[in-house]
């Protein structure tokens, strides 16, 4: 009989013959399929680029998807899937189909790069010459979009699952229903244009997204060289708005992702951008603000916006003529208002109103405290030098009127101005060197915390946190001021009765209890001549108070805040006063009963007088 043994390798022999033949027709059959796919695809590339003159001559815009570079693609598309599709059911099966696979994208993506980038570039710098950079950056996001979706669609052709198209059954319809169905099909292929359902997904394979992401990059490449010359904020503003609403845009659909994403950088360059140029502003025109005489003219400016405001034509002008003119006035209120705000305080509520929805919060709350921090010191240098040259009430006023407004402008931001700053303290550090110096056992090499180096840094230098709440700051400030006004108010108004109070309590604190009724400041005839002078100058005061107020403060309640604790602050010095009075003896220092009960009747009359007044013009 035949050798089992002989056998066995007759069967080897043959398989291993077969299985080497079946490799060398795999590839040859991969060789085919690599000349009718890759070649095919650089040689229409080669014919595309010397029939168009690419990359020297762009195409425009307008006529680029009728043009060769798709059409001769188009042409080619239904083999080349066929194709592909063969390779891609049997990359199970072997590397050679995986690697043929990524071939034929690669080549695809770089020979659709050669035909199309310096058409798209060529675009984006025309419409930046023709539109500006704001107008630029809305045409070219759209002409991404729509240059993604197109490069998907046509990716799909090639490397998609082939999909047969259903035919739509025939109907008999009228006109009117033909019309209707029309304008819906309109509408449904519109929709489908922007946002195509993709076949799989394959348009989500890394070197064709690094494809489109090159395109996109010409967006950022030109929006980025128009950035660096912007100062403008509201233009940067502009910019920001105007990509964020495109990338929402492209990032609704999966098949405009590139787009997205380039669109985004460009929104971080120019953030980055409107960041550094809102800082420099805001250091020019607040930190580093030099106010000149003109600045702080108050309160005649105050006084010429309110004389522009109130005056007008007068009572016989036409009523219809003041109502055309209404509007108008309106803003010119607004506009004179505005105007006379302190510089600094005009400037951060400019560039924070401004950069609020376009910078991310914590960068937008980053600036708003700095921000605030330096408008408020530069109120407070503004009040010091309107006490030197306009007295002490207009300095408070000016400076509670600025407070407030800036505390109801910053409100709708809710924003909490709130950090933690950290800073290196070196006040050790010279004891710290001087031990190091000093310790000859110094382990310099030593992997432990007793190595001398890391010993002296950490003896030597400390961490400083600090909580900085400029919010809070802004209130005590505002509430500072508001204290000011009124003690300063009060006394302005009563100056005579609180010198008396002074005088009295200034001598019990020395220890002087016991001789005060018999003090020249106690005695009878002087005290109820500083009543006599408190009743007659009381309402000219209360007038004047109440004048310059109406000049700061437009909001009645916010003055009616504001005097009644001047009411309270000389109701309490009255009582006071008849404390004082009331200890007084008949016969002593001038008192005689006659006096004291008329003295103590002024105080009364003064008091009511203070509360009438107050009320009046409240």
């Amino acid at each position: 009989g035949d050798d089992p043994h002989n056998h066995m390798a007759q069967q080897l022999s043959g398989s291993i013959e077969y299985f080497r033949r079946a490799l060398a027709l795999q590839d040859a059959a991969l060789s085919l399929i690599r000349e009718a796919v890759v070649d095919r695809m650089t040689q229409t590339t080669s014919d595309v680029a010397g029939s168009l003159n690419i990359p020297k001559v762009p195409i425009a815009a307008d006529k680029l998807e009728a043009s060769l570079v798709y059409t001769r693609f188009h042409g080619i598309s239904s083999r080349s899937n066929r194709l592909l599709t063969l390779v891609r059911t049997r990359v199970g099966r072997g590397d050679a189909y995986q690697e043929l696979l990524g071939l034929c994208r690669n080549t695809y993506c770089t020979s659709r790069e050669k035909l199309l980038r310096m058409t798209i570039r060529a675009h984006m710098d025309k419409l930046k010459a023709q539109h500006g950079l704001v107008g630029m950056t809305r045409l070219a996001s759209v002409f991404l979009i729509r240059i993604c979706t197109i490069e998907t669609s046509l990716f799909q052709d090639f490397f998609g699952e082939h999909t047969k198209t259903k035919t739509k059954p025939t109907t008999t319809a009228t006109a009117e229903d033909t019309t209707a169905s029309s304008s819906e099909e309109e509408k449904t292929a519109a929709a489908a244009d922007i946002n195509p359902p993709p076949n799989d997904g394959n348009f989500t394979d890394g070197d064709f997204q690094g494809y489109l992401g090159t395109l996109c990059s010409a967006l950022h490449r030109t929006v980025r060289r128009g950035l660096v010359s912007i100062v403008d904020l509201d233009t940067l503003c502009q910019i920001v708005s105007v990509l964020r609403e495109e990338r929402s845009l492209a990032s609704n659909s999966p098949t405009t992702m590139a787009a997205a994403r380039a669109i985004s950088s460009v929104i971080a360059d120019a953030q980055e951008r409107l960041i550094f140029c809102a800082n420099s502003a805001l250091m020019k025109e607040v930190i580093r603000f030099k106010a000149t005489p003109q600045d702080l003219n108050y309160p005649e400016k105050l006084m010429t916006s309110s004389g522009s405001t109130v005056g007008g034509e007068g009572p016989t002008t036409a009523t219809a003529a003041a109502t055309e003119n209404n509007d108008d006035d309106a803003v010119q209120q607004q506009l004179q208002v505005y105007e006379s705000w302190f510089p600094p305080m005009r400037s951060v509520l400019r560039i924070l109103s401004k950069i609020f929805r376009v910078v991310e919060p914590r960068v937008f709350e980053d600036i708003a405290r700095e921000s605030v921090q330096a408008c408020t010191r530069c109120l407070k240098d503004g009040a010091a030098y309107i006490m030197q040259r306009s007295g002490v009430r207009h300095a408070d006023l000016f400076l509670v009127k600025h407070l407030l407004i800036l505390r109801e402008q910053l409100s709708p931001f809710d924003i909490e101005l709130r950090s933690v700053e950290r800073q290196l303290d070196f006040s050790d550090a010279g004891k710290a060197v001087s031990r190091f110096l000093a310790n000859r056992n110094r382990r310099l090499f030593s992997m432990s915390t007793e190595n001398a180096l890391v010993t002296l840094l950490r003896e030597g230098v400390s961490v400083q946190e600090a909580d900085v709440d400029s919010k809070r700051d802004l209130e005590d400030s505002l509430r500072s001021a508001c204290n000011d006004f009124i003690e300063h108010t009060s006394k302005s108004i009563a100056a005579d009765l609180f010198l008396l109070i002074d005088q009295c309590k200034g001598h019990v604190a020395s220890g002087g209890t016991a001789t005060l009724k018999s003090q020249p400041f106690m005695n009878g005839e002087t005290v109820q001549s500083i009543f006599d002078r408190t009743l007659l100058s009381l309402e000219e005061h209360v007038s004047d108070v109440t004048s310059q107020m109406s000049l700061y403060l437009d909001n009645p309640a916010t003055q009616s805040i504001l005097l009644k604790p001047v009411n309270r602050k000389i109701t309490r010095a009255l009582e006071e006063a008849r404390r004082y009075i009331g200890e007084t003896k008949d016969g002593e220092n001038g008192w005689e009963e006659e006096l004291r009960s008329n003295v103590l009747g002024m105080t009364t009359d003064v008091e009511s007088e203070v509360k009438r007044a107050i009320k009046t013009y409240r």
